[in-house]
């Protein structure tokens, strides 16, 4: 019932809708009980040889004119209840997304993303199918079985008692199965998520795969991922294949038992033959309820087991949030001081920043080196709080930036990251990124900014051309510049830039430089690289090792000082040559 709640929106919602639908179903449900009176009074008259020509086609004709109503009717509560299921599906799954983009970057370092593509897929069509023929197997059970019995007893009473023996056992057997089928089905659908994270690796990492030759080996592993999914649902078979044939057997144990002492009735002349065939004609529609409550247990409990997993994602709270007295700062041009800042992953794991201290001032440029795994990247996704710190604080304009609106705070900051992504979309809308206010002049000169301009002219259809799927048509450097030019012509105060030249050549390297350094001044600019002539215009330049500031200064403070920056900047200014950057 908890992960009711869930739907339970959507259903009040649609409430009218839902009425509607349920109430042109009970219409059909009924109508197609006439049906049967009409054969009895057939059968009747045939058995009375009173039956002519004109008798049977007005009898045919008034099922003619039901099976029409019913047609209509049959409409519109499909359009009503299975339309709402898909009212249900669209919402939930907006609402899933939704959710998932607000969780913090430490949410996906450990969850898989085969298994939310199999909660926003397979789940919630669990969802919707018990929404939506759910309710529809569940209202025909209750009106159909009902209405049968009464008409069956409007018939005959003590027969319609016999019919009824096998219903206590029914009731029983769905509660026992019930619970077991819940199980397996978490289990089903867990084995699902875990193949579905197989396949998407395996199309991610195609090229890998093809160009170390491992295609069998993956083959295999899916192949093994598969057969757990398959043997899951053979033991999920095991249950509901016996369910439905039971329903079954005690829908044949009521039509024997109806044959046998109807049949006597009939022989006797307690009831007549036409009470005798609308009975088992009543029987049969009596033997659908019976198979759809098998139907809407398997449903609902398919349901319910997807509910279950979706809450539980639903219910995971954001680690970065809003804090409850969270404001927005009151000036974008302001600096940004670290004091103190320490940060691990998680409890258990060492420090990968460890008590940085450092002021910026608006408008300076912060320049951070220091060897591979030394903290540089981290430090940088602490300030747009992709993760937040473990001690100290980073202010903002005074403001500890846990203090302000997430939204404000980010909405400051373009962000080019270590390795770019690209959208399966165009140049421009990689770089516009959704920002439809941007002007051509405005994306014209971020595109010179970032030295692409003779890049995307020699390709066909300039900014229009499609990039594929991560940018799969591009370079690396191409992804690289792009992915500047996105964060250039959002024009935001503060700009991060983790390694932004890379993947380029030491030409292209210097001109982008040239062009990150014309807009110091005018923006903050946080910038990490590991060839370091990229920073040696930078205001200061601090050096990590061990998540500590081991060095700190300008340039020619830290040649000066003859330690690691000034070893590393000559050995590069040899290797690059005369001519490099």
């Amino acid at each position: 019932m908890k992960s009711f709640q869930l739907i339970k929106p959507y259903l009040l919602e649609n409430r009218l809708i839902i009425f509607s639908g349920i109430l042109c179903l009970t219409i059909v449900d009924f109508l197609q009980l006439f049906i049967p009176r009409i054969i009895k009074w057939a059968v009747d008259d045939l058995t009375a040889f009173q039956a002519d020509a004109n008798a049977l086609l007005r009898y045919a004709f008034y099922i003619i004119v039901i099976a029409v109503i019913m047609a209509l009717f049959r409409y519109v509560w499909r359009r009503c209840l299975i339309g709402t299921s898909r009212r249900v599906e669209e919402g939930l799954r907006n609402q899933l997304f939704g959710h998932i983009q607000t969780l913090s970057a430490s949410y996906f370092d450990t969850m898989k993303t085969g298994e939310l593509m199999a909660h926003a897929t397979n789940d919630i069509q669990h969802v919707r199918m018990a929404s939506g023929m759910g309710m529809v197997a569940l209202t025909d059970a209750i009106v159909l079985g009902i209405a049968a019995i009464g008409f069956m007893a409007y018939i005959n009473m003590t027969l319609t008692l016999f019919v009824l023996i096998p219903m206590p056992l029914i009731a029983f057997s769905t509660r026992f199965f019930t619970r077991k089928m819940h199980r397996l089905y978490q289990d089903v659908q867990a084995s699902f998520a875990g193949m579905t994270e197989v396949v998407r690796e395996g199309f991610a990492g195609i090229r890998i795969i093809k160009a170390y030759t491992r295609e069998k080996d993956e083959t295999a592993r899916l192949e093994t991922a598969s057969r757990d999914y398959v043997n899951r649902n053979l033991g999920l078979v095991r249950i509901t294949g016996s369910f439905f044939p039971m329903m079954m057997l005690f829908s044949n144990v009521s039509l024997a038992i109806v044959l046998y002492l109807g049949g006597r009735q009939t022989i006797t002349a307690t009831i007549s033959t036409g009470d005798f065939v609308a009975f088992i004609s009543y029987l049969g529609i009596l033997t659908w309820p019976m198979m759809a409550m098998g139907w809407v247990v398997n449903l609902i409990q398919r349901g319910r087991a997807s509910l279950d997993r979706i809450n539980r994602i639903l219910e995971t709270p954001p680690e970065i949030n809003d804090h409850s007295d969270a404001r927005t700062a009151d000036s974008a041009g302001e600096s940004l001081d670290f004091n103190d800042v320490s940060f691990s992953y998680n409890a258990m794991s060492p420090l990968v920043i460890d008590g940085i201290t450092l002021s910026i001032n608006h408008g300076q440029t912060l320049g951070i080196v220091g060897p591979p795994g030394s903290g540089k990247t981290t430090l940088l996704q602490l300030i747009p709080r992709i993760y937040d710190v473990s001690r100290g604080t980073i202010l903002l304009g005074g403001l500890d930036i846990r203090r302000m609106n997430l939204s404000d705070l980010r909405s400051r900051i373009s962000f080019v990251p270590q390795e770019p992504y690209l959208f399966a979309g165009t140049i421009r809308d990689n770089i516009t990124f959704g920002n439809g206010e941007i002007r051509d002049e405005e994306l014209i000169k971020a595109m010179d900014h970032a030295q692409l301009t003779e890049t995307v002219a020699s390709f066909p259809h300039g900014d229009e051309t499609i990039v594929g799927e991560k940018g799969i048509i591009l370079s690396g450097g191409q992804k690289q510049r792009i992915a500047l030019a996105r964060a250039i012509v959002q024009n935001k105060p503060i700009i991060i830039l983790d390694d932004p030249v890379s993947q380029v050549d030491s030409e292209t390297g210097s001109a982008l430089i040239r062009s990150i350094q014309s807009m110091a001044g005018v923006r903050t600019i946080i910038i990490v690289s590991h060839r370091l002539s990229a920073v040696q215009f930078a205001d200061m330049i601090i050096v990590l090792d061990g998540g500590r500031i081991i060095e700190s200064g300008t340039h020619e403070q830290l040649m000066a000082i003859e330690g690691y920056y000034a070893q590393t900047f000559r050995l590069q200014a040899l290797e690059e040559g005369p001519n490099g950057n």
